[in-house]
């Protein structure tokens, strides 16, 4: 099952036909320590880390459903290769079934703001009115997350920083990569590679044969 922006994966067919009503206790935890740990980022540090925290749990997920290399070493997804950007990784990932269609969407648009951000002055602004469009409609969906709330209550008590508030737009900004973090990496570690139930090969198509799979 797809990873949803509003719950985990189920593990019941029952299960996958109604939202999950409290999220996994592993990514609640996760969550609220990714939350606080952002908050040390600001302006475009907090774009850019909060960017590479989500690329980095992105290609964990799709290592846990990944065959193992015959090779010594993985460079699948080094910069020059098939999988070295961001946008190979969630495209491939949208198209495996482990992200739903408005997840992938979401992290498009971190990475058109990325680009931007990357691209742009010191002053650049999650203010600015092309920026804050770019991510109303991942902050609409990501609402749906039953984490939201209770981590935007964490925030807004304890969100200081060298006496400086929390500002909604960086608030929002955080439960976004908060909650794409989390659950990316709790699905990650629900996963593990599956190999087809056939394969080609030169004496034609046959039964793979057995792998042994990685240690959780």
């Amino acid at each position: 099952m797809p990873l949803s922006a509003s719950s985990l994966p189920q593990r019941s067919p029952a299960a996958q036909e109604r939202p999950s009503a409290a999220p996994e206790p592993a990514a609640a935890a996760a969550a609220r320590r990714i939350a606080l740990q952002m908050l040390d980022e600001r302006g475009r540090g907090a774009v850019l880390v909060g960017v590479a925290r989500v690329d980095a749990a992105l290609e964990r997920l799709l290592r846990a459903v990944l065959l193992p290399t015959s090779g010594r070493g993985d460079s699948l997804f080094q910069a020059d290769r098939p999988l070295g950007t961001f946008g190979a990784r969630i495209s491939l990932a949208h198209r495996l079934g482990l992200i739903e269609t408005p997840v992938e969407r979401a992290l498009h648009s971190l990475r058109r703001l990325r680009n931007a951000f990357a691209h742009s002055s010191d002053s650049a602004s999650l203010a600015d009115p092309a920026h804050a469009d770019m991510l109303a409609r991942a902050y609409r969906d990501a609402r749906a997350n039953p984490l939201w709330v209770p981590l935007e209550a964490v925030l807004s008590k304890g969100g200081t920083v060298a006496d400086t508030p929390v500002d909604p737009e960086l608030r929002d900004y955080i439960l976004l990569i908060t909650i794409l973090v989390a659950f990316l990496e709790a699905a990650a570690q629900q996963l593990s590679p599956r190999p087809p139930a056939v394969v080609m090969g030169f004496a034609g198509i046959v039964s793979p044969p057995s792998t042994p799979m990685p240690s959780p």
